[in-house]
């Protein structure tokens, strides 16, 4: 079976990005936070950056400053959205709905920090509400469905939870073209599915299967084999070559996505570009470690980050 990149999940996914940017940005008041509020909420928003995301927080400590407090606050934005979803429980529909309410307003009640700095960086960067509001339904889903069909299907849940981030890291960063959001979609596509193929295991505690089932069945697996592979820590030939397949996949959108990092203004590539490199490197991992993704979680070490910054600096300058 042959990797490559299906094009008939690109054009509804391109579809939803051009609503979003037709839609443009809320006509609320803007956001009228005092400036001592405003820095106590950008330091929270650093700070759970921090926690949560080393690559994330390296990556976007690449920035201005200005920018580096944009994107986090944005980074915030969608983790609380992805906590919510996870770890409420029963109460995750209602709280969603309540978190929802309060980050799509410019007047989000002060004593929620992560609120405040959002609609302080929406509002200061015009970025568009419709991108917050397809996050959020995006998140949302994972309340409802937990398996996907086909590829196809998945990109859709990719584009929710992925691209909408950097369609909306765009308008913080700077573009040259509204070409860009073409690119924007693909690269958020390619990150989610590396997440995927890290997260099996701690997916599937959680009940979730994101692996498209028809491309399962294909190499001759089921969901007792990723099972197995939880429980147990077996796989075989069969699970090497499904990765391998997802991989290449993968790494095809990657190649796809990047010519889009061009199109940010320069003070955004090197960053994005570090954030991209990071993430593409632990398909890398995976693939070292024979595809096992059951016994261990992928990732790359600090050190291993810092190596590929001068290299990843010199192809952003080539670019100008």
């Amino acid at each position: 079976m042959t990797a490559l990149v299906n094009d008939r999940w690109e054009n509804p996914l391109l579809s939803l990005a051009k609503e979003g940017w037709l839609t443009g940005q809320s006509t609320d008041q803007k956001s009228r936070a005092d400036e001592v509020l405003l820095q106590q909420a950008y330091s929270h928003c650093e700070e759970l950056t921090s926690h949560h995301s080393r690559s994330f927080y390296l990556a976007s400590g690449l920035m201005k400053p200005e920018a580096r407090k944009g994107v986090r606050a944005l980074y915030a934005f969608c983790r609380t959205a992805d906590d919510i979803v996870d770890d409420s429980g029963p109460d995750a529909p209602s709280l969603l709905e309540t978190w929802r309410e309060r980050t799509l307003t410019s007047h989000p009640p002060q004593h929620d920090l992560v609120a405040v700095a959002w609609a302080d960086a929406r509002d200061k960067y015009a970025i568009p509400r419709k991108y917050a509001e397809q996050l959020i339904d995006g998140v949302a889903r994972d309340l409802q469905q937990t398996r996907y069909e086909t590829f196809e299907d998945l990109t859709t849940y990719c584009y929710g939870v992925a691209s909408t981030v950097g369609l909306m890291s765009m308008h913080i960063t700077g573009y040259e073209s509204e070409e860009a959001i073409r690119y924007a979609v693909k690269l958020g596509v390619a990150l989610q599915l590396t997440n995927i193929l890290r997260d099996v295991a701690e997916d599937w505690e959680r009940g979730r299967v994101y692996l498209p089932q028809a491309e399962l069945a294909a190499f001759g697996l089921s969901e007792e084999d990723i099972a197995n592979g939880v429980s147990e820590g077996k796989y075989d030939d069969r699970w090497r070559e499904f990765m391998k397949f997802q991989i290449d996949r993968a790494r095809h959108i990657y190649e796809e996505a990047w010519p889009g990092i061009n199109m940010l203004h320069p003070q955004g590539r090197f960053s994005i570009a570090a954030a991209a490199t990071f993430y593409r490197a632990i398909l890398d991992d995976i693939e070292a470690h024979d595809y096992d993704v059951f016994s261990r979680r992928a990732q790359v070490g600090k050190w291993g980050k810092i190596r590929q910054l001068p290299a990843i600096w010199w192809s952003t300058k080539r670019a100008n």
